[in-house]
């Protein structure tokens, strides 16, 4: 048996992202955007690797055949037909 409170809050939800809020929105989100005027950081590289290389003091560049997160750098040797 399923509570009571586990199936009319998602129906509330439901309605309110639903119906309510599309109407309710352009109202409510100037009050809302002087709360959270912040913008996320974003930072190029990883703070791991800056750590690194400021420790060993070296720029590591990357070895041939070495996967990046855009895929390997070298395409390995391929049988074609």
């Amino acid at each position: 048996m399923v509570c009571i409170p586990c199936i009319v809050i998602p129906v509330l939800l439901w309605v309110y992202k639903r119906f309510l809020e599309p109407i309710l929105y352009p109202f409510i989100s100037p009050i809302i955007s002087k709360f959270w005027t912040k913008k996320a950081v974003q930072e190029s590289g990883t703070s791991d690797q800056k750590v690194s290389e400021k420790i060993n003091g070296t720029c590591k560049g990357e070895s041939i055949g070495e996967a990046t997160a855009n895929g390997p750098t070298t395409v390995a040797d391929k049988k074609t037909d």
